[in-house]
């Protein structure tokens, strides 16, 4: 089974923060005990403590493979030393320890009691009916809906950040929801500390202080800076984040907690405001800002089209990292960036491609009108296209990346149909599509039309589809049954793929 990811924490001096998505938030030590079915129970040290994980060992010294955080369960098999080895688990960072009496010990040992005391660390008594993995079970289940809850959370989070950012006040509209969603104080400062927008409640001077010290950190005056940083002072988290521009902003945080998914929310939230706090961002591409957010939750086209206005043509993108890792906010920024453009959508649930949209400009219309690879991605582009058909291109990017990853090119384009189709007026060619196409379902279209395009191979199809071989070869002998024609037949091939270009 995956380990789940660690949260982020530092003290003292500022720490760079990764940019990895919303890890597994780790779960109360009471909510474990809380199950009683499980039959814990609490006999020496601390009754609180945050479980990041579970193990099960019983060697002399498991210190070298435990990696903190983690319930180690034991029944004591080579237990000589409790002082100890109560001494080296809390040197590895063990959250707490649970004993199984019986077979080995009809007790727990009183020595390892008083050690568990005297190191802080929690012990619990393991009844001989309930087997360790029955335990672990318990805490991978606590694990599974806590990370549901944060999903949850961070999607919320990100909708109340979008609806914010089409307001006509975007940049304090946003920093006030961050600090809402967050409970502490999110503040956009310039490079030299100077307060430009700041919402949520105002922590004391020396905390204020130290936020302010942490964001130069990270203002990028000086080559080497890191994107992101974090700080403790006081019991009040600090965060600072690089926004993006060029121009040396910086969005700081103060809180009283720190959640596991909060360094995603504000990933979230620097993207929305590099796009909304540029200077040289006027009103009318902050309109465009906002109609795109608004278009991504659902807005129809015909909604969004007056305010992104009637220049174009627009470009759709679908993009995947070719390591298969999932692409956060902040590395699909910068996906953005290279492509000229900060209109990305890059939260839409794991395992979905990173959508990129390129509209009119001198760096965009150049890239629009030539793509190129990027490296590390696989990418999938439209034709330019109009506003009003922004949503049959996001459909033919899509399919242009299913190709690009099936073949494995690096960037895939979908360009306009010409030559011999262009002799045939549009609507008598879709109603032709749609005569012969009428017995497909709209899975099996889909799958006849990548096969097509993959020249017939079952595995890239396969590939391209996420699905089994054995499905596709069953979904084509399907259509084949059911348009009654020979798909062997190249000449059936060409009129098929022909109509399906219609569609």
């Amino acid at each position: 089974m995956d380990e789940p990811s660690m949260p982020n924490s530092s003290a003292g001096a500022p720490q760079p923060t990764p940019t990895t998505g919303p890890p597994t938030p780790p779960i109360p030590l009471a909510e474990l005990l809380a199950r009683e079915e499980l039959g814990l129970r609490p006999i020496a040290g601390p009754a609180d403590a945050d479980l990041l994980w579970v193990h099960t060992s019983e060697m002399a010294d498991p210190y070298p493979y435990l990696l903190g955080g983690e319930l180690l369960l034991s029944a004591g098999v080579l237990l000589t030393d409790p002082d100890h080895y109560v001494g080296r688990l809390v040197e590895a960072g063990a959250a707490a320890l649970g004993f199984g009496v019986r077979p080995v010990h009809e007790t727990v040992p009183r020595a390892l009691i008083e050690a568990c005391d005297r190191y802080g660390l929690p012990l619990l008594e393991v009844p001989p009916e309930t087997p360790f993995t029955t335990i672990a079970r318990a805490v991978w289940r606590l694990m599974a809906e806590a990370r549901h809850r944060e999903l949850r959370r961070v999607t919320r989070a990100q909708q109340a950040l979008a609806t914010a950012a089409a307001r006509p006040d975007p940049v304090p509209a946003v920093l006030h929801q961050l600090a809402t969603q967050l409970g502490g104080r999110a503040v956009l400062l310039t490079a030299r500390g100077q307060e430009v927008h700041a919402a949520g409640r105002r922590p004391d001077p020396e905390a204020a202080g130290a936020l302010t010290r942490l964001a130069r950190v990270v203002a990028r005056e000086r080559p080497g800076s890191p994107s992101s940083a974090t700080d403790t002072h006081g019991g009040t988290h600090l965060s600072a984040y690089a926004l993006g521009g060029g121009e040396g902003l910086v969005l700081a945080l103060a809180t009283r907690q720190r959640e596991s998914g909060d360094h995603t929310v504000a990933g979230i939230a620097v993207v929305l405001l590099s796009l909304l706090a540029a200077p040289h961002q006027g009103a009318d591409a902050a309109g465009r800002s906002a109609a795109l957010v608004r278009m991504l939750l659902g807005a129809s086209p015909a909604e969004v089209a007056p305010l992104l206005g009637p220049t174009g043509p627009w470009t759709v993108i679908h993009a995947r990292r070719t390591d298969g890792a999932p692409a956060d906010a902040l590395t699909a920024g910068a996906l953005g960036a290279s492509l000229g453009t900060a209109l990305v959508d890059a939260e839409r649930g794991a395992g979905e491609a990173v959508r990129v949209l390129l509209g009119p400009g001198p760096e965009a219309d150049r890239i629009a009108a030539r793509p190129t690879p990027r490296p590390g991605w696989t990418l999938g582009a439209s034709a330019p296209t109009a506003v009003t058909a922004l949503a049959a291109a996001d459909a033919v990017a899509a399919r242009a990346l299913a190709h690009a990853r099936a073949t494995r090119a690096p960037l895939t384009v979908d360009a306009p149909t010409g030559g011999l189709a262009a002799l045939v007026p549009p609507e008598q060619a879709a109603a032709h599509a749609r005569a012969l196409l009428a017995p497909l379902t709209a899975p099996l279209a889909d799958t006849l039309r990548c096969w097509l395009s993959l020249h017939g191979s079952w595995d890239r199809t396969a590939v391209a589809l996420g699905v089994h071989r054995n499905t596709v070869r069953q979904r084509i002998g399907r259509c084949g049954e059911l348009l009654a024609v020979d798909l062997d037949d190249m000449d059936v091939r060409t009129e098929l793929w022909f109509a399906l270009r219609q569609t």
